[in-house]
């Protein structure tokens, strides 16, 4: 099977160069640094060879933001750790930016496609000493050509879902040979551990959900903001998908009948839609501005649409209430969800559509402290949305402390057996 998956991967190569290059076109890609994922001369690499390079992998803004706490303990512990971070999507590459610009430990780059000749390149180049792969990012040649070099691997937040793992028990070898590659396994969920069990992985343990793992991060809004703010109702649509934001619009006008003095302010999982959403808005005839990352909240609008990464925060502290996206469509309910402890920790009540599939038991958790709850349609968030500006606590300090406590432990964990393998 494998020898089969590295023949397709490597006759489809001249087609997945044309794939690349057509969402470079559609501002899908980095317009230069596509090159990244498909040539070796793009490879560049400035590593110190002095110190110990730890690769990590996770694909998109999800998996980045559950893994910078990890990065920034290590760093700060070791000074004899450069890091290597790869990721495939552009908004993931914004976040690292963001969070590591100027660190000089600290690199960016983008996976190059699981091509046979691409990885040995790459590893060729960047030579690192242990490679992490977090959640769900499994490639095959990678693996193959790491378990050759004999470079200690692990995989961090490992999750196989119900329906990965039926297409994993369709070629069993295969995925015993993959999968016990890694030196360990570090499980997602209980589910995920009991697919990896019957996957018959050997270096297998589960700590709970790498996700629990969060900053309180200090950022906040500019003064004016904060006083425009003050003045009204506020609640926040965060990560929305297209489809939820005219729901999150229709609950605002239904709120509006009650409240005027109501600021709802949305926050997409993809800014690149954030015009659309405003035509949407205006549509409506609601007052409607868009939000980037230097501008202040300006007076008479009741609909924000936040147009910049890594802000979620600074917003979740100014609302007792959110909604957390793709959580209300049913096109995606075997892979829906977002994560909702940042806005746990902040304090806030979270409500959510029906469809939390890939973050189901982080829900059940958080419904269990009452800080979660499903809704069913506009009129119910509105409802409940209208009941929450009234409240004075929403979520009980102890419960935000177990969440937090629960967190730290999975993070000190994490980093005794990172730092385990490290020291081999």
């Amino acid at each position: 099977m494998l020898f089969i998956y590295r023949f397709f991967t490597t006759f489809f190569f001249p087609f997945i160069l044309i794939i690349i290059f057509f969402r470079k076109l559609l501002g899908k890609e980095e317009s230069k640094r596509y090159k990244e994922k498909i040539f070796s001369s793009h490879f560049s690499s400035n590593r110190n060879f002095k110190k110990k390079l730890i690769w990590i992998h996770a694909a998109s803004i999800g998996e980045i933001t559950s893994i910078i706490p990890i990065i920034k303990k290590l760093n700060k512990e070791n000074s004899e750790l450069n890091f290597l971070l790869t990721t495939v999507t552009l908004s993931s590459g914004n976040l690292i930016k963001t969070n590591f610009s100027g660190n000089k430990d600290i690199q960016h780059r983008y996976l190059p496609v699981d091509c046979d000749h691409l990885v040995k390149n790459f590893l060729n180049v960047w030579q690192p000493n242990l490679i992490i792969f977090v959640d769900s990012e499994i490639w095959p040649n990678f693996l193959m050509e790491i378990k050759k070099r004999k470079i200690k691997s692990l995989l961090i937040n490992g999750r196989v879902t119900t329906k990965t793992y039926k297409r994993w028990k369709i070629f069993p070898e295969t995925a015993e040979k993959i999968f016990n590659v890694f030196n360990l396994c570090l499980a997602a969920s209980e589910d995920s551990l009991k697919n990896l069990q019957n996957l018959k992985v050997k270096n297998l343990k589960y700590f709970g959900n790498l996700k629990f793992i969060t900053e309180k991060n200090s950022t906040k809004l500019d003064e004016y903001s904060k006083s425009i703010l003050k003045k009204n109702n506020v609640w926040c649509a965060a990560s929305t998908h297209e489809g939820e934001e005219i729901f999150c619009l229709k609950t605002h006008m239904e709120i509006k009948k009650v409240y005027k003095n109501i600021i709802t302010i949305i926050i997409p999982r993809h800014i690149s839609r954030t015009q659309q959403i405003e035509k949407l808005s205006n549509n409506l005839n609601l007052k409607t501005q868009i939000l980037n990352s230097q501008d202040t909240i300006q007076e008479n609008n009741e609909i924000i649409i936040v147009n910049s990464f890594g802000n979620l925060t600074k917003y979740f502290n100014c609302c007792k209430s959110i909604f957390m996206g793709k959580s209300n469509l049913k096109k995606l309910q075997l892979v829906g969800g977002q994560n909702p402890i940042e806005a746990a920790i902040m304090g806030c009540k979270i409500y959510h559509g029906p469809y939390v599939y890939n973050f189901q038991e982080i829900y059940s958790f958080l419904e269990s402290y009452n800080i979660s709850e499903v809704i069913s349609s506009k009129d119910d968030l509105a409802e409940k949305l209208m009941n929450d500006f009234t409240a004075e606590k929403i979520i009980k300090d102890s419960n935000i402390k177990t969440i937090s406590l629960y967190g730290e432990k999975i993070l000190e964990n994490t980093l005794m057996e990172i730092n385990n393998l490290i020291k081999k």
